[in-house]
């Protein structure tokens, strides 16, 4: 696999093996396109049992559904975890696959974008949840409309769509 940097990016936004919506043309970058932070969270709720990690497991059941309004803002405490979802829906071609990174200047914070689920597979059609984390030592306050994380784009060696739970998310 090959990373697409900005003028392959460009060329994949023109032929729609990338589609992204709705795209700022400022939000491209020489290697990645920014992508913003929407207004819809999900708040771990605080109980005191121990959580099984099965396969039929659903995170839904530990978690509550938080709106922020636009110029309004979330909290995360030191430690804590929330799951965000980015403004952006993002569309691959079968081929093209990518990777979610945070931006360097929002982990000087001690923010982490997510914990473990940073590929997104090749042919999805959806928004992007962040399973975002404080690791530094004082509250973060996170504005819906923020460039919070960046999308790497890679091409593939052969064609495959995702066909798994998250195909349609819209919410985390």
């Amino acid at each position: 696999m090959s990373v697409l940097i900005g003028e392959e990016i460009e060329k994949a936004l023109k032929n729609k093996s990338i589609a992204i919506e709705p795209l700022d043309r400022s939000q491209i970058g020489p290697g990645s396109i920014d992508l913003t932070l929407g207004n819809d969270f999900r708040i771990f709720k605080k109980k005191f049992k121990t959580y099984h990690i099965k396969n039929d497991s659903h995170f839904q059941d530990i978690t509550r559904d938080v709106h922020v309004k636009d110029g309004s803002y979330i909290v995360i405490k030191p430690g804590q975890m929330v799951l965000g979802i980015t403004k952006e829906k993002i569309t691959l071609a079968d081929n093209i696959s990518g990777r979610l990174e945070g931006r360097s200047r929002f982990a000087r914070f001690g923010l982490a974008v997510h914990v473990t689920a940073g590929f997104m597979h090749p042919g999805i059609a959806n928004h992007q949840v962040l399973e975002m984390v404080n690791l530094g030592n004082g509250p973060l306050a996170l504005y819906p409309g923020t460039r919070i994380c960046q999308f790497i784009f890679e091409k593939c060696d052969g064609h495959a769509t995702y066909q798994g739970r998250f195909v349609e998310q819209v919410k985390p």
